[in-house]
């Protein structure tokens, strides 16, 4: 494998600036959140939690209820594993409320409990926020971080808001001269003033369409609409979750991942072996009940059966994408290939799914990168990140 394959081989870990002698620098593991993937983020977190070497890390796991309590939660992965078909979730009373720092320099963590003094859980020097979807992966928690200079994984502010954001996503990539499919937004404003011209704009944009919500994750509340009588009900369903909506005509080709890692030298991004993705049986296309409720319907293969040419192209532009929306760490961008092998943008990932079997440390594990190195590796990223403006 090259140096755009395989990553440099991890150095010793230095503890960062004032640690105590002895001590394992510590991550808080942030997962659950207000959005409608919170079951998918814990899922998440059952393999990162699983993976992480306690001989090298002090784990602090912390979840965050339906509501936004944040708790010290239970360490176990088993705990947050999927359990006959249902995703699991953090509960209020999983364990005392967590406190956190919003003063510059301050990374003290505290619990509290009814009727308790408050107690000091100790600093912490780096955060794994393994939120998905809105007030986590859209730069929310990213800010709150930012506010206490606390490091973290993943990428920043406007990196995890714009890359969240499919409308100003697509804006972002089609300016820097990336390849992006045919679409169209439907603002709240839109569709209370001017139903009528949305549904023309939709006619114009062509049959078959997916309707989306702006910024959610997971293909929930995704539909895909073969006719105009279906409009209407697929842009209500997609507004439950968002009130702007994203209208994209759809493109026909093989559905494509690339995942992307930051060096830790600061060098070019490294990139993965390509994957598809093929809906087998018994879905329309790749929904929430297909990725993460019925995988026997689903094959994910890597690398992809693709032509040395397309490999190379495909790479090239997770690259690019990675780049022009200006991430960090980590994402996964998705594409169409084309039965023309034209390769199409379709969306980038600040934080994918991240189970073991989850398509972005899949993909890795098949470039040379195994689960538990690539946790390791993020971590590093994040403890070697500098804090303020960058």
């Amino acid at each position: 494998m090259n140096a755009h394959t395989d990553p440099a081989p991890d150095s010793p870990l230095d503890a960062p600036a004032g640690t105590p002698p002895g001590r394992r620098p510590r991550v808080a593991v942030v997962f659950g959140g207000r959005s409608s993937e919170h079951g998918v983020s814990c899922v998440t977190a059952a393999g990162v939690l699983g993976a992480i070497d306690r001989d090298v890390w002090d784990v602090v796991p912390i979840g965050i209820t339906p509501t936004g309590r944040w708790v010290l939660a239970g360490e176990d992965p088993k705990r947050w594993q999927i359990e006959a078909g249902e995703l699991p979730q953090v509960e209020p009373d999983e364990g005392p409320g967590v406190v956190v720092p919003l003063e510059a320099g301050s990374t003290e963590l505290t619990t509290l409990e009814p009727g308790r003094v408050p107690e000091a859980l100790g600093a912490v020097d780096v955060v794994f926020p393994l939120l998905h979807g809105p007030f986590g992966e859209d730069g929310t928690i990213q800010g709150m971080l930012e506010l206490a200079d606390i490091r973290y994984v993943g990428s920043g502010v406007l990196a995890s808001a714009a890359s969240m954001d499919k409308h100003y996503m697509k804006v972002l990539l089609a300016g820097a001269g990336l390849p992006v499919g045919p679409y169209l937004v439907v603002s709240p404003r839109d569709w209370e003033r001017r139903a009528d011209e949305v549904r023309a704009d939709v006619e114009e944009l062509g049959y078959p369409v997916f309707v989306k919500p702006a910024r959610a994750g997971s293909s929930i509340g995704i539909s895909k609409v073969k006719s105009p009588e279906d409009l209407d009900a697929a842009i209500e369903e997609a507004r439950r979750h968002d009130p702007k909506v994203v209208v994209e005509a759809m493109v026909t080709g093989r559905e494509i991942e690339c995942a992307v890692l930051e060096s830790l030298d600061g060098g070019t991004p490294a990139t993965s072996l390509p994957g598809e993705i093929r809906v087998v049986a018994g879905h329309d296309f790749y929904d929430f009940e297909a990725k993460y409720l019925d995988e026997g319907n689903v094959r994910l293969e890597c690398p992809a059966d693709l032509p040395d040419e397309v490999v190379h192209r495909v790479r090239d532009l997770a690259v690019r994408t990675f780049e022009a929306m200006g991430c960090e760490g980590l994402a996964r961008v998705d594409f169409f290939v084309t039965p023309t092998n034209e390769v199409v943008v379709n969306e980038i990932n600040t934080m994918p799914g991240f189970t073991p079997f989850s398509m972005y440390p899949r993909m890795w594990e098949q470039t040379g990168l195994s689960y538990p190195q690539l946790v390791d590796r993020l971590l590093r990223l994040a403890l070697a990140r500098p804090t303020g403006l960058r």
